[in-house]
């Protein structure tokens, strides 16, 4: 008769890593200084793995290295330190592992010959001497043998198994994309980051392709060409049709001239005319900064119509506060713009107001070879998250929203530096 083994309620000695990781972690006096990211252990040829630190993630999404040294309390809810943490970001070691990042999904070979299994969680416990050690690992069983069937889990000690430093191609993605399942595609960025980059590529491949886009435009110009470059040419397209246009045209621009002409050729038409048009553009241009897709609506639409449009999930804060009002076609370029509806005047009205009646016309709109300082200014002066972006005949091209441009303003490397690096680097340009 087989028999089930699931983790149960462990000492208080002992802490499973992956129900650790986004514990609080706060100082003596109780006040929260960040919460843990991940357990950085050292897999040694003989023994146990030795746990020796926490990466906790500080406010400014800096990552830190807290030593377990410097750690008076692990409990379920709540992690206690010294109140020393080291503000210096954490950079990984050659010798030193990841739990979450590295670990989970890893396969390990049972040293009694009765199969292979996949780790779902880790266990470090508290030795006599204080150190942390590895000590049990929670198991899926992937072949039969022994007393467990295929699929079914049990708890071992680390001892049972060899493996565990085996190369990262063994590991899988599935724990470590359940431990991103809730997190915002800026956090998810942040932790591809910290991967190495066979197993970031691994990953990203795991993602949905409208997760993996959200993902890629929160990356920095190398690491999304990795990601992108190393995509099959067709699941690569995929992605590039669920970005935002703006931010595809960008990231194609990044790519070689040959791997772009390649996935431009297998996106669907009118996808890749978008990203077209827009390469066509100096980059610090509103039409460069523009995207093709705002919400845009005729004059004679119901408030009730263009409030739904703001509520779609593909629409950015900045973008989905103002409804761009056109004559058809409504695809850009589309035809002549009338006017925008701001989206608080549009919840002032009745659900049945025709948005021709609410029109704002006194924003002089933008034109696509208007420098990136232009744009700035009348964002400011008219106190708005985006703008209309208009040809000659006065068609509107597409829009350029606030967010755009703080990404352009930003030093280009600003998602992979620390903060005071980057504030440092914005007063600059701020004071020119």
């Amino acid at each position: 008769m087989s028999t089930t083994i699931t983790r149960s309620s462990a000492p208080p000695s002992r802490v499973y890593v992956a129900r650790l990781a986004g514990t609080p972690v706060f100082d003596p006096l109780g006040d929260q200084v960040g919460r843990v990211h991940d357990v950085v252990v050292l897999v040694r040829v003989k023994g146990a793995p030795r746990a020796v630190g926490l990466v906790v993630e500080v406010p400014g999404k800096r990552r830190v290295f807290l030593p377990l040294t410097r750690v008076t309390s692990i409990d379920a809810g709540a992690v206690i330190t010294t109140g020393l943490v080291n503000i210096r970001r954490f950079q990984r070691r050659a010798t030193e592992t990841l739990v979450v990042a590295e670990l989970l999904d890893r396969q390990v070979t049972f040293r009694d010959g009765s199969g292979v299994a996949t780790v779902e969680d880790v266990a470090i416990e508290q030795q006599r001497n204080r150190d942390w050690h590895v000590t049990k690992l929670f198991v899926r069983r992937s072949s039969r043998g022994g007393l467990l069937r295929r699929g079914e889990t049990q708890v071992v000690d680390v001892s049972e198994v060899t493996g565990l430093a085996g190369s990262p191609a063994q590991q899988g993605a599935t724990a470590l994309l359940a431990t991103l399942e809730d997190l915002k595609p800026a956090d998810i960025a942040d932790v591809l980051r910290d991967l190495p980059v066979a197993r970031r590529l691994e990953v990203a491949r795991e993602l949905e392709d409208e997760r993996l886009a959200d993902v890629l435009e929160e990356l920095g110009e190398e690491d999304r060409v990795s990601i992108v470059s190393g995509l099959d040419p067709e699941r690569a397209a995929d992605v590039l049709e669920a970005m935002e246009p703006d931010d595809a045209a960008d990231l194609v621009s990044e790519l070689p001239s040959e791997t772009a002409t390649e996935l431009l050729r297998r996106m669907e038409p009118d996808e890749a005319e978008d990203v077209r048009r827009l390469l066509a553009y100096e980059e610090n241009t509103a039409g460069g900064l523009m995207t093709t897709e705002p919400i845009i609506m005729p004059p004679e639409a119901p408030v009730a119509a263009a409030l739904a449009h703001a509520r779609r999930e593909d629409v950015t804060p900045a973008l989905g506060a103002m409804i761009f009002v056109v004559r058809p076609p409504l695809e850009t370029p589309t035809g002549k713009l009338l006017g925008v509806v701001h989206l608080q005047r549009a919840l002032r009205e009745a659900p049945h107001e025709l948005l021709g009646s609410l029109l704002d016309k006194d924003i002089d709109p933008l034109h696509p070879e208007d420098g990136i300082g232009k744009v700035t200014r009348l964002l400011a002066t008219y106190n708005l998250t985006a703008m209309p972006v208009v040809d000659d005949e006065g068609r509107l091209l597409g829009a350029v929203s606030v967010d755009d441009v703080l990404d352009h303003l930003l030093p280009a490397d600003w998602r992979d530096a620390d903060e005071d690096v980057t504030d440092q680097a914005v007063d600059r340009s701020a004071h020119g």
